[in-house]
């Protein structure tokens, strides 16, 4: 097949240069399996040089490229256009092309070494100054659009870049920093945010802002902001200019809660694992503010997360107090006379149903979920309590269904057999995956 032509690879090139980070990789991958073939060489040979110069972009651009995301507009968190990425690196290439080729060779020959810093940190320093005087169009665009998309979105854009050194640095260190608290670690913090305050007088929430942005779960800056300050007691804390990011966090609490209280009981099985991530979520986010800062119970702080931690506990538990209701109605009984007394048996007459399963497979999925912070969110005790007196019923449950199947004393077999694979299910979710199994092997033996 032949070669595309020059017109056709300019539109492709023009549509790869528009096409975000993801599918450029999506599509360097698909095209490394297309061979020899002539007509897509030239594409590859295209896509593959784009994905090179994002990789370096985004090398030099690192310590800003995760603020950089959507329209930029953010009201309680410092963001950037997504566009303001693409127009800094191209204002750089036009700006200062022999310290980008030197970036690129840095990059290729020494990338992960210390040595590395110094070629970005020169560009980022480019790029700041580029901004803050509006040289060129590119940096030009790239200052309007941070300035259209929040109040002196330029002077932040130029305030990030000028302390972009010292943020690199310090992602570089960032792992070692979230999982040690030792005096190495608290040192390494302190200079970090030292030598970024003496960049730049204004920079300290900066700094911790551009940290925030590199985290998969950016509260969690919260644990460098207390190693610099030597974890304060809530008062200090409430009167530092890093106040916004603990406010900010106990904010995300308190709306988080309210998706718990409304989680979708009809929602299924993932309703009920993403409400139980929620919760694991929450109870991480409250252990992170207590761990941050030393809180006062009678205090402002102390006293909302005191009232935060037994909300919590209780949203939890009346979730699970609808389980007994929800259990009965997917393993109906009937009150039976047996032995001079009435008794609760399987009424089986008809199939399962579904919407009634499905409730309670969604709570039951997410009581089992929380599992692993019943302890440390305050309700441990009554998950047990509750998921104690669910599984005698689910065990009666069988056991009373399997003896009539034996002696052919149910109305309907076939629905029978569908209500014991429903207590299968149950009784995995209880128990573990091996109680389901023995439930379906008893059933099938019957």
């Amino acid at each position: 097949m032949a070669a595309l032509s020059d017109e056709k690879i300019q539109i492709v090139r023009a549509l790869v240069e528009q096409a975000p980070d993801p599918v450029v990789a999506r599509l360097q991958a698909a095209l490394a399996q297309a061979g020899g073939d002539d007509a897509l060489a030239s594409v590859r040979q295209l896509v593959d040089l784009e994905a090179d110069d994002r990789r370096v972009r985004n090398s030099v651009l690192a310590p800003i490229a995760a603020m950089c995301l959507g329209d930029g507009r953010s009201t309680d968190r410092i963001r950037f256009p997504k566009s303001v990425l693409g127009l800094l690196w191209c204002g750089l290439k036009r700006a200062a092309p022999a310290e980008v080729a030197d970036a690129r060779g840095v990059l290729r020959e020494l990338a992960g070494c210390e040595h590395s810093r110094e070629a970005f940190d020169r560009l980022t320093r480019v790029a700041a100054e580029g901004v803050r005087e509006r040289q060129g169009r590119d940096f030009t665009a790239a200052a309007e659009a941070a300035a259209k998309a929040r109040e002196n979105g330029a002077g932040l854009l130029a305030a990030c870049l000028d302390i972009s050194p010292v943020v690199r640095l310090a992602c570089q260190r960032l792992p070692e920093w979230m999982n040690r608290t030792d005096q190495e670690v608290v040192a390494q913090a302190r200079v970090a945010f030292k030598d970024a305050v003496t960049t730049r007088t204004d920079a300290a929430p900066l700094f911790f802002e551009m940290l925030a942005a590199q985290l998969a779960h950016p509260w969690q800056v919260l644990r460098i902001i207390s190693a610099v300050m030597d974890k304060p007691d809530e008062h200090y804390f409430a009167a530092s200019e890093s106040a916004l990011f603990a406010l900010r966090l106990m904010d995300q609490v308190d709306a988080e809660m309210r998706t718990v209280a409304a989680i979708d009981a009809d929602g299924g099985r993932d309703a009920g694992r993403a409400a139980a991530k929620v919760v694991e979520r929450i109870t991480e986010q409250i252990g992170e503010i207590s761990a941050a800062m030393r809180l006062d119970r009678e205090g402002g702080w102390g006293r909302r997360v005191a009232q935060q931690r037994a909300a919590l506990a209780s949203t939890v538990e009346a979730r699970l107090r609808e389980l007994e209701r929800a259990i009965g109605a997917a393993l109906p009984t009937r009150q039976e006379k047996v032995a001079r007394r009435m008794k609760a048996v399987p009424k089986v007459s008809q199939a399962p149903d579904a919407e009634a399963v499905g409730r309670a497979m969604t709570l039951l999925q997410f009581a089992s979920d929380i599992r692993g912070c019943a302890g440390a969110g305050g309700f441990a005790s009554s998950r047990a309590k509750m998921l104690e007196a669910l599984a005698e019923t689910v065990d009666t449950y069988v056991e009373d269904l399997l003896d009539r199947l034996r002696h052919g004393e149910v109305e309907d077999a076939a629905a029978a057999r569908a209500y014991l694979e429903v207590a299968a299910e149950f009784a995995g979710l209880i128990h573990d995956p091996k109680a389901a199994q023995v439930v379906r092997r008893r059933a099938s033996a019957v």
